[in-house]
């Protein structure tokens, strides 16, 4: 947002932050990210901020706004102590850390809602599990919205079915430009009572689609089914980073080694004349691509 620079995780490995680095330099001039956002404490989500030489080294990170709670404080992995010594040691370097809860209350000089640039504005959202337990470390994901003048983007990190639940209960949120998917496009996230309020008309869905990382029905793989017949109801403009593809063997499903971009690096850009979307690989939507036709059902709203 003009000069400011946001960076939101930094997943999924520490060999993730290369990539990372390579793609933030096209914007970051001056090695400074004013804002870094850590959803919640998944090692999909901060590894890049815990590697040995990651997010928190190469750049200078001016305010870190963060999970209000964990379940990694009870069961800490490598990967959690990495990153609160990491993000330590950046607040001893002269970073401001927040939780989101304190930002939302206000609270030890944080703020509900910053202003990015002269038109850009980000806002931290209440959901219930900043201040309830759950043994769902998904819920516990920092959740707010971009504002470009009367346009909206809500991301909401992984959060789950209840949690969403809580989001619509707790805030007035509007209808947005973009929602970027919940949960990687899994069906236990972006729910219909989240979407029916925010009806987005664009859906980023960050995952390797179709890549078997739990044992499920290849229909709930990400991104799954249930999750796009629900928001085939407000929009075809869903777009996927990347995918795996799977097969059947002696009547299992397991991946092949075939990584490849779907739509690669998307990129939704918010200028004073239209939102649009421009992608590294390919710029059509989910619908369109070989991958879907060959794994997915097409919902009866984007046949029609």
């Amino acid at each position: 947002a003009g000069d400011t620079d946001i960076l939101v995780d930094a997943g999924s490995r520490s060999s993730s932050v290369p990539a990372i680095k390579s793609y933030l330099d096209n914007y970051v001039t001056d090695g400074v990210l004013e804002y870094v956002v850590a959803t919640h404490a998944d090692r999909d989500h901060i590894a890049g901020f815990a590697a040995k030489e990651g997010i928190f080294d190469l750049y200078e990170c001016k305010t870190i706004i963060q999970f209000a709670r964990t379940t990694k404080e009870k069961s800490p992995t490598n990967v959690y102590k990495d990153f609160k010594t990491k993000r330590d040691a950046e607040v001893a370097a002269g970073a401001k850390c927040y939780t989101a809860l304190e930002c939302y209350k206000e609270e030890n000089g944080a703020q509900r809602e910053y202003d990015l640039s002269e038109k850009v504005k980000m806002k931290i959202l209440y959901q219930r599990f900043y201040e309830e337990d759950t043994n769902d470390e998904n819920d516990y994901s920092v959740c707010f919205l971009l504002t470009h003048g009367d346009r909206n983007f809500l991301l909401t990190g992984d959060l789950e079915k209840d949690g969403e639940a809580s989001l619509v209960e707790k805030n007035t949120l509007p209808k947005v430009e973009l929602f970027k998917a919940g949960h990687h496009g899994s069906y236990t996230s972006s729910s219909d009572k989240l979407l029916s309020v925010i009806q987005p008309k664009i859906v980023c869905v960050c995952c390797c689609a179709g890549s078997i990382e739990r044992k499920t029905a290849p229909e709930r793989l990400f991104p799954a089914q249930d999750f796009i017949d629900r928001v085939a109801k407000y929009t075809d403009r869903v777009y996927v980073t990347s995918m795996r593809n799977f097969e059947l063997k002696d009547g299992v499903y397991v991946n092949t080694n075939e990584f490849t971009s779907l739509n690669g690096n998307i990129k939704v850009i918010s200028d004073k004349d239209e939102v649009k979307v421009e992608c590294s690989a390919s710029d059509k939507p989910l619908k369109d691509s070989e991958w879907f036709k060959k794994y997915r059902k097409m919902p009866e709203a984007w046949a029609a």
